[in-house]
Formats: structure tokens, sequence, C-alpha cells
């Protein structure tokens, strides 16, 4: 899997396990990573690649910005949670 920067990650596991961040710097062990909120560009996540997937749906294109990191990922999870809770329509009668 190739990681680069402004893409957006899931964490896999840790006690960080399911939180959405995008991709700040690319190291040939690690991956750093931001969410805008507590972990921002200038205190970046460490974390191994293998306990990273990415989300091919985002992407952030200004990865240097805290407020446009949380705009993206507030952006994806609203989408992904619209996705996941699509109901049939029923008629009552």
């Amino acid at each position: 899997m190739v990681f680069e920067p402004g893409m957006l990650a899931k964490s896999k596991a840790g006690r960080d396990k399911g939180c959405i961040y995008v991709i700040i710097d690319v190291n040939a062990e690690y991956i750093y990573l931001a969410d805008g909120a507590s972990r921002t560009v200038r205190r970046t996540k460490r974390k191994n690649q293998k306990h990273l997937q990415v989300i091919k749906k985002g992407y952030c294109p200004s990865a240097a910005d805290d407020e446009a990191i949380r705009n993206v990922i507030n952006r994806y999870s609203r989408l992904d949670t619209n996705e996941n809770s699509k109901v049939p329509n029923v008629q009552e009668d």
C-alpha cells in the first residue's frame, strides 16, 4: 500500500482504533498523522504503517492547515454515516 501526504487513513490498532486521520508525512517505518483537533499539524501522531488503513474516498489537498484537516474529516464522517444508515423505504399502512 502506498501512503502519501494528504490521504485519509483509519487507525486499525491501538488506543485510537477507528479514528480518522490525515497523513502529514511518510517515513520509511512510520507515518505521521493529524486530525486537526487533538493531534494538530505541529503535534502529529506517529503510527506504524501496518496499523493503518488508507481511505480511498477522501483526500486533503491542504495537509498543513488544521482547519482544512478538520473539515475533510468531518465531511468524510458525515458521508460515511449517511451511507451506512440507508434504510430501505418501507411503506406503513
